[in-house]
């Protein structure tokens, strides 16, 4: 049924790699956060982090995704957004205005 309804919609399938769902899923919730941070919801990324490790269960050893994504380096956070956006419902991939900025001045989060 899932192949057929693929066909259906023209959603070619292709193997995802695990690197590509971990981009998906964390550099969303950094882009997320991002907006936070601009908005005056957060003081400081390393806030949010502890919110992602001490109440959503994040992966201590990955520090928050902010630690993360500054690990990453924002520059290549920002251009897999910007491969993410080419593909299926990439509105969705539109990045904070902050981690431009920040990609651009070659600054972090933290």
């Amino acid at each position: 049924m899932i192949i057929q309804h693929s066909a259906d919609i023209g959603v070619e399938r292709r193997k995802i790699s695990d690197q590509e769902i971990i981009e998906r899923l964390v550099y969303s919730l950094v882009n997320e956060a991002a907006h936070i941070l601009e908005e005056g919801i957060a003081m400081r990324a390393s806030d949010i982090d502890m919110v992602y490790l001490t109440g959503y269960g994040f992966p201590v050893f990955r520090g928050g995704p902010m630690f993360y994504a500054d690990t990453v380096g924002l520059p290549n956070v920002l251009m897999a957004m910007e491969k993410l956006a080419k593909g299926r419902h990439g509105d969705a991939w539109k990045p904070a205005p902050l981690l431009v900025k920040l990609a651009a001045e070659g600054k972090t989060f933290n």
